[in-house]
């Protein structure tokens, strides 16, 4: 593809008669590769499976519904005191709050 140092890619083309579309892009085949094939990875072995071939709901209720009461019950005593402490403690200082926002009659007994 060479050339020599007076040869250029040519322009890119933004919605032209030439790309057939109204707002088409037209890229130099020399700009890069397309997506998906940016690099040559090597030793790396991928599988896929068909959507059509899965199956989305396997062993749902015989096996992942036992599974999320397992997790459940694992998880609950470190996440749930630290919520109930932080309520607590939320309560505890609006009320302290709301008390010392009154007045206290005692305290304007003798204003006259």
């Amino acid at each position: 593809r060479g050339g020599g140092a007076g040869a250029e890619a040519p322009p890119l083309l933004v919605g032209t008669k030439e790309t057939g579309r109204a707002f088409g892009l037209a890229l130099d085949c020399r700009m890069g590769h397309e997506f998906g094939n940016l690099a040559k990875v090597r030793h790396i072995i991928t599988y896929t499976l068909s959507p059509f071939e899965q199956r989305a709901f396997a062993n749902y209720f015989s096996k992942g519904i036992p599974n999320s009461w397992r997790r459940f019950r694992g998880q609950v005593f470190r996440v749930v005191p630290p919520f109930v402490i932080s309520y607590l403690v939320y309560t505890w200082g609006n009320r302290e709050h709301e008390l010392s926002m009154k007045k206290i009659p005692a305290n304007y007994a003798n204003d006259n």
